[in-house]
C-alpha cells in the first residue's frame, strides 16, 4: 500500500490527539535524507516567512524539487473541538489511500492526506479552511474521486475534505428551470430525482457515470451531450464558495443573465479547487426532449469516421451527441457484454444520438446518413427500442470502466485526452491511431469527435518500466502533436498533477504566471489543493515579507521528474 510521508499516522478510525508530532521523511533520493519534525517545520516556516505548511530542498542536478508537509495535531483537534463532532474527522488508512490514490489515474504522487474531513454544511468547510488557513495545511475538496490526472492527490499532505454527506438537492426552481445543489450528488441521482419528481426537466452535462457535480464544477467537465448542450460553465448559474481563509461569497444571484460584475463563475468553474471550495451550485436545467433516436454506422478506417464526423458539423446538423470509438474499443464492448446478445460490428464506428420533435429527429437522421455515406459509412443500425438505447449509450459511457474490468494483476489504464480544431481532427486521429497500434498492446481510441475532443486508452504493465516509457512516450507525442495543431493538451480532463508541464506549453509560461496571480491574491498561503494546475512557487529568499504572506514575483518553478516524464 502506498504510504504517506507523515508516518506515525492517526491510528484508528476516528481523531486521537498523537503522543507525539509526527515526523515528516524524504522520499526519492538518499542525497535528502534528512528528516524535519512538525515542530521544526513550523519554526523554519515562521523564521523564514516560507511558504508555511513545508520544507522544500532543492535537488537542482535532477530539477526537481520535494516538499514535506507535517500537520499540527492541534489543528485536527480545534476542528473537532469547534465542530463539536468526532465523526467529521477520519485518520484510517484505507480512507487515507481512498482520497489521495486512484487506480484510475496515472499518475499519483507518493503521499497521502493525514486526514479526511467530512463536513455536513458549508458552515462546517468555512471552519475546517479557517483552521486549516491559521495552521497552513493543505486542504483538499473531494467529491467523486473519479478525475483521470491527479486532480485530488495530496502531494503535500494535508486534509482532503470529502462531502459525502452534503448530496442533496436543497432547492427546485421548476418554473425558473433551476435546481439548487450541494457539491457530492451525482449527475445522474440528479437526473434521476428530477425525473422522479415529474419535472419535465434535466441536467444535461453528462461525463462518467460515477462524476459528481463538484468534481465537475472543479474540472470543467462535459461528456457526450456536449456538441449540443455545451460544457459544465455553461450550466452554473451562481456558487457558493468558501475561501481559503473561511470566508464565505456568492458568485452571483439566481437570474440567468447578468453583467454585475467580474465574472466569478468562470473563475472558480475549472480551477480544481484551487481558488476556493464550492459547497452550494445553482445549475440551469434543460426540457427533456420529445422523441430520442441512437443509432451507429462503422466505416473501414478511423480517418473515414472522423471525417464524416467533420463533415457532420460543418453541416450545421443538430445532433445531441456525437462519439466516436475505434475497432479495439467496439471489441471492448462486445466482450464486456452490456449490448448482449447484440454484438456489433469491430471496426471505428461513430455513435450518433438525435433528440427533440419526431420530425426533426427523422430529418437530421435523414440528413447525417448522406453524409456518413459520402465518407464510405456502411449501413446505419440503430436501437430498436428505448432499453437498447439504454444499453448501448451506456456501452460508450462506461468505456472507460469496460477496459479496467480486463485488466491482469499487474496492468493499469493509461488514459487521457486532447482537443484539436475540426480541421485537424482526422489528421491527429489517424497519426495517433497508428502510433498506438504500433506499440502492440491493447489500446483505444474514443471520444466526444463533435468538440475535436478525443481520448487514448492504453493498457500497460506498470511493472515494467520500458513499456510505460513506451506508453508515456505515446502519449508525450499525442499531446504534443495536438498541441502543434493549436489544439489543448487537455479537453475535459484538466490539469491537475499530471499536465502541468503541458499546460506552460500550450499558454506560456507568462499566462501561467498570470495565473498564479490570481492564486495567490485568493490563497496566499497556497492552501487550497497545491501543486494542482501549477507548482507551488519557490520565491528567492529577498521576497519574503513576513511569516504570514509572500510576494507573487519573481517566481521560478522547478519542475518534479515524475510530472516531466508524462507530458510535453
Amino acid at each position: 500500500m502506498l504510504r504517506s510521508l507523515c508516518k506515525s499516522r492517526f491510528r484508528g478510525r476516528r481523531f486521537a490527539v498523537p503522543s507525539r508530532q509526527c515526523q515528516s521523511t524524504t522520499t526519492h533520493s538518499a542525497k535528502s535524507a534528512s528528516s524535519w519534525s512538525s515542530g521544526a517545520l513550523i519554526g523554519i516556516a515562521t523564521a523564514t516567512g516560507a511558504i508555511g505548511w513545508s520544507v522544500a530542498q532543492w535537488q537542482t542536478e535532477k530539477i526537481s524539487s520535494q516538499v514535506h508537509s507535517g500537520i499540527p495535531s492541534a489543528a485536527i483537534r480545534e476542528i473537532v473541538s469547534e465542530l463539536g463532532n468526532e465523526e467529521i474527522i477520519s485518520t484510517d488508512d484505507e480512507d487515507l489511500k481512498r482520497h489521495g490514490y486512484s487506480e484510475w489515474s496515472t499518475v499519483n504522487p507518493d503521499t497521502l492526506p493525514v486526514a479526511v474531513a467530512y463536513p455536513r454544511s458549508t458552515e462546517d468547510v468555512a471552519a475546517i479552511a479557517r483552521i486549516c488557513h491559521t495552521y497552513r495545511v493543505p486542504l483538499i475538496a473531494f467529491s467523486g474521486g473519479t478525475s483521470l490526472e491527479g486532480n485530488f492527490s495530496a502531494p503535500y499532505g494535508g486534509i482532503s475534505v470529502d462531502f459525502a454527506h452534503m448530496d442533496r438537492i436543497l432547492q427546485l426552481n421548476k418554473d425558473d428551470m433551476d435546481v439548487v445543489v450541494q457539491p457530492s450528488i451525482g449527475w445522474q441521482d440528479l437526473n434521476q430525482a428530477l425525473a422522479d419528481r415529474g419535472a419535465g426537466l434535466f441536467f444535461p452535462v453528462d461525463p462518467g457515470p460515477t462524476a459528481k457535480i463538484g468534481g465537475m464544477i472543479g474540472t470543467n467537465c462535459s461528456g457526450t451531450n456536449a456538441v449540443r448542450y455545451g460544457t459544465m460553465k455553461d450550466w452554473v448559474i451562481n456558487l457558493t464558495v468558501v475561501l481559503a481563509d473561511g470566508r464565505v461569497i456568492k458568485t452571483r444571484r439566481r437570474p440567468r443573465k447578468s453583467s454585475a460584475g467580474y465574472n466569478l463563475n468562470g473563475l472558480f468553474v475549472g480551477s480544481e479547487g484551487t481558488l476556493g471550495i464550492v459547497t452550494e451550485a445553482t445549475l440551469k436545467l434543460a426540457v427533456i426532449p420529445d422523441a430520442y433516436s441512437v443509432g451507429v454506422v462503422s466505416f473501414p478506417t478511423i480517418r473515414a469516421a472522423a471525417a464524416a464526423a467533420a463533415g457532420v458539423m460543418r453541416a450545421g446538423v443538430p445532433v445531441a451527441c456525437m462519439e466516436i470509438m475505434d475497432d479495439v474499443q467496439m471489441r471492448v464492448v462486445n466482450l464486456s457484454g452490456h449490448t448482449a446478445p447484440r454484438t456489433w460490428k469491430e471496426l471505428p464506428t461513430l455513435f450518433f444520438k438525435f433528440s427533440g420533435s419526431k420530425a426533426s429527429v427523422a430529418e437530421n437522421i435523414s440528413t447525417v446518413q448522406a453524409i456518413t455515406s459520402e465518407n464510405g459509412g456502411e449501413e446505419f443500425e440503430f436501437a430498436k427500442d428505448e432499453r437498447e438505447q439504454k444499453l448501448l449509450w451506456s456501452a460508450r459511457k462506461e468505456s472507460l470502466w469496460s477496459m479496467l474490468a480486463l485488466r491482469k494483476a499487474d496492468e493499469d489504464v493509461w488514459s487521457t485526452d486532447v482537443a484539436v480544431p475540426l480541421s485537424r481532427l482526422a489528421d491527429l486521429i489517424e497519426v495517433s491511431k497508428k502510433e498506438m497500434d504500433d506499440l502492440g498492446m491493447f489500446a483505444s481510441i474514443l471520444g466526444h469527435i463533435g468538440d475535436g475532443n478525443f481520448h487514448e486508452s492504453i493498457l500497460y504493465n506498470r511493472n515494467d518500466p520500458e513499456e510505460r516509457a513506451r506508453v508515456a512516450r505515446c502519449v508525450h507525442n499525442m499531446v504534443h502533436r495536438a498541441l502543434n495543431m493549436e489544439g489543448t493538451c487537455t479537453g475535459e480532463h484538466s490539469i491537475g498533477w499530471g499536465k502541468k508541464a503541458s499546460l506552460v506549453a500550450e499558454l506560456g509560461q507568462e499566462t501561467v504566471d498570470v495565473m498564479a496571480t490570481i492564486k495567490h491574491a485568493l490563497d496566499p498561503r497556497w492552501v487550497l489543493n497545491p501543486g494542482k494546475i501549477m507548482d507551488v512557487p519557490w520565491l528567492p529568499r529577498e521576497t519574503y515579507l513576513d511569516s504570514a504572506d509572500v510576494v507573487v514575483t519573481p517566481i521560478r518553478r522547478l519542475v518534479k521528474k515524475d510530472t516531466a516524464s508524462r507530458v510535453v
